[in-house]
Parts: structure tokens; sequence; C-alpha cells
């Protein structure tokens, strides 16, 4: 009878001292990766391979993709689910039960091991939303990826907006209207036409939402209209509709870990293929010089494989930025859709005052890469191009506006028009 009591007791002291093996987080509504080990994360349109802004239709079946890479050699069981948003990115007000049809919650089905690779990885795809469990209603949504049912064990989240066409825009992009920042800035003028949408008090009612190049750091958000006549809107202002003309992009290419390609000067391998890019410099001082560039994205491939699956690996990349001093206005950081649009802590340059240069090494997977070198402003921590890359009005970029209605009866924001612009006719 002790014996049985001692490992009663035993029992219990084991299940108290056994912690929770999940990893519970906060929910954030942006774009985010919650475990070190998930890298390669791209949401895009199911047809596209240019990475455009992840919107779907209201009512379209298998529009979005969804892939990431898991640095482990086993798979795991992920589930995703939808969380419907408001304009700024904040829980609607809506029920689950009134923004998605059918079930609440889907496996993340699709998954592949890597082949052939120093990094061991298995890929996860996801393609949605299935008949089974769609969207309903218009707006911004949150996707989530999450372990074992447990929607507090986060993987990912991704922004991704349902649109329903009920308007159309028209407009443009031009260098900004007011002298002192005609060469530096560009203005992004625009039109909305809702003659077949009722509207009641378009100025409180209606707002747009810009974005440069896809991401969220710089967008400008709660954009009133200026004017109303007609049945159109006019959002034509001279100030609230700027953002820094930036620069083209830089770029690398490691789509072949066997040879050299684009600014790649040297290469070695120990755990990992290790790849030394060219040693950049300051562009803030230089003029606007015209080339091609992705426009911040990346095109993820590999020249040495059968399957893009399965058969890129990952290399360390080697970054170095010669600046001769240290910047005093605030931290340096490698940026561009391969940083999710974010100044991230591992993407941060640590200042080697030996060589007067800022360096950093990252892990990144076999691709064709576009970059800018940021600074995070050590006041505001906005992001500024002014140090490392310079502002011109004539840079190419792209831009796509949101136009949001604020429906009082249902209690939420529609996303009621979109529309993707580029600056190229700035040159003409």
């Amino acid at each position: 009878m002790r014996f049985i009591l001692f490992l009663l007791n035993s029992l219990v002291c084991l299940f108290i001292a056994v912690p929770y093996m999940g990893h519970a987080a906060e929910l954030k509504y942006e774009n985010y990766v919650y475990d070190d080990l998930v890298e390669t994360v791209l949401l895009s349109t199911n047809t596209s391979e240019y990475n455009p802004l992840p919107v779907m239709h209201l009512g379209m079946v298998n529009a979005l993709r969804l892939s990431f890479d898991k640095l482990l050699a086993s798979n795991e069981f992920y589930q995703y689910s939808f969380v419907h948003c408001d304009a700024g990115w904040k829980p609607s007000r809506l029920q689950v039960s009134e923004y998605i049809e059918g079930n609440t919650l889907e496996d993340v089905a699709n998954f592949t091991f890597s082949s052939n690779t120093f990094q061991q990885y298995v890929q996860y795809q996801l393609v949605f939303p299935k008949a089974t469990m769609q969207p309903i209603k218009s707006g911004n949504y949150l996707l989530k990826i999450f372990r074992n049912f447990d929607e507090t064990d986060l993987v990912l989240t991704r922004r991704f907006m349902v649109v329903e066409e009920l308007t159309s825009l028209s407009g443009d992009v031009k260098p900004a209207t007011n002298p002192k920042d005609r060469f530096y800035k560009q203005e992004v003028d625009f039109e909305v036409d809702y003659e077949n949408y009722q509207i009641q008090n378009p100025f409180n009612d209606v707002n747009a939402v810009i974005l440069q190049n896809n991401s969220w750091q710089n967008a400008i958000y709660n954009l009133k209209p200026l004017f109303v006549n007609n049945n159109r809107l006019i959002f034509n202002y001279e100030d609230q509709n700027l953002f820094d003309g930036t620069n083209e992009f830089r770029f690398f290419d490691i789509r072949t870990l066997r040879f050299f390609s684009s600014n790649v000067i040297n290469k070695f391998t120990d755990s990992l293929v290790n790849v030394v890019l060219r040693a950049e410099q300051l562009k803030s001082h230089l003029a606007y010089t015209q080339f091609i560039d992705y426009n911040g994205k990346r095109v993820i491939q590999n020249t040495d494989g059968l399957d893009v699956t399965k058969n890129g690996d990952y290399a360390m990349v080697h970054f170095t930025l010669k600046s001769g001093h240290k910047l005093k206005v605030g931290d340096v950081y490698v940026y561009g859709e391969l940083t999710d649009w974010r100044m991230m802590e591992k993407y941060k340059m640590d200042y080697v005052e030996a060589t007067g240069s800022y360096y950093l090494k990252s892990k990144l997977k076999q691709s064709y890469y576009n970059y800018h070198f940021v600074v995070k402003d050590s006041i505001t921590g906005k992001i500024a191009y002014d140090f490392t890359e310079g502002n011109h009005f004539e840079t190419e970029n792209d831009y796509t506006i949101l136009i949001y209605h604020t429906d009082l009866f249902y209690g939420y924001d529609r996303l009621i028009g979109t529309k993707s612009t580029n600056t190229a006719e700035i040159r003409n």
C-alpha cells in the first residue's frame, strides 16, 4: 500500500514538474514569424511569380498561395484560420460565423522534404480558400498558422485582403507638387467612382490606404476624400499622399551556389555554402541612375537542382556597406521582401570600426534578391533612406491603393476597390 501511494505521489510530481511544451505567443496583427526556424515565407496570388500584394476577390476559390520552410528534418502538424480585421488592422466586431462559411480551421496538409541540400528543411504549401472554408465578407484578414490545433502556439501570421469591386479607380503617380519635395518625393493622386454604389457620408465613411512596393512599414492610412463631385471621390492632396522616392534596389543572385554570379565575389563552405557579396557604397550623395529591378522582391529559384521546392539550398550571405564612419542618426538594416518589409533585429548590421563598414551575415534561400540598406531613425523609429540610398523622384516604384467603406449597418470595414499603379509615367 505504501508503495502504491509513493508511486501515485511520484506521478503527480512528474506531471507538475513537466512544463507545457507549446509556445504560446501574443497574436500580432501583422506579417510576423513566431518560430525562429521558419524561413522564406511567401504569400501571393496563386498565378503570379512576381509576388503582388495578396488580394483576392470575394467568392474566389484557390486564389492565394502560402509557402514557407521549417528548418528541421521532420515535419510538424499545422493548421490555419482567418481573423477579420478593420481598415487599421485591429480585430473587427464580426463573429467568426459572420465572416467564414464552413470550417473555422483547416490543416496545412501539403509538405515536401528537402533533398540534396546542406540545410535540411520541410517546405509547407497552402492554397486557399478551400470550398470547405471561405471568407464571406470583404475587408482585411489575418491568416494564422499554428501547431496541433492550439491557436496560441503560433507559427506565423500573414495579412491578406478580400475585395468586392464596387467602385472603379483612376489615378497616377507624379513628382511632388510642393517645390521643396519636388526632387525627392512621389505624389499619389487618384479618384474613386462610386456611381453604382451607395455611400451615405463619404467624408466620414470612406478612407484609403496606400502602399509602396507592398510594404506596410511606410503605408499611408486613413486618407479621407478631399472633394466629392458627382459620385466621384477626389484624393488629390499635395502633402498627405507623399512617399519618399527612395532609390532603385540593390541586388544579388544566388540561384546557383556552384558558380559565381552577379555581385558575388567569394564563396567558401563550412556547414553551409557561404556567399560573400561585393562591398556596397553609400548612394545618398550620388545622382539617380536608372536600371531595372524587382522593387524589393525576390524570385525563389535555383539552377543547381531540378525541383525548386526541395532542391533549393540555404546559404550564409555576407553583406558589407562601406560608410567610413558610424551613422549617428540610427541603426542600419538590410530591408526588403527578404525581411518581411520590416526593420528586424536579425537584419540589423554591426558597425566594424577597423574597416569603417557595416556588416551582416544572414541565412537565405537560393534566389534572386532585391534589397535596400535603410536607417531606423533613433528618435522617431521610422524608416529613413536619406543617409544610405537617397531619395529621387524618378525612381520606379509600385503602388497599391485600397478603398474601405465603413458599413454602419453591418458594422465592419468593406474593401470596395483596389488599384495597382507604377511610376513609369514619371519618366515620360
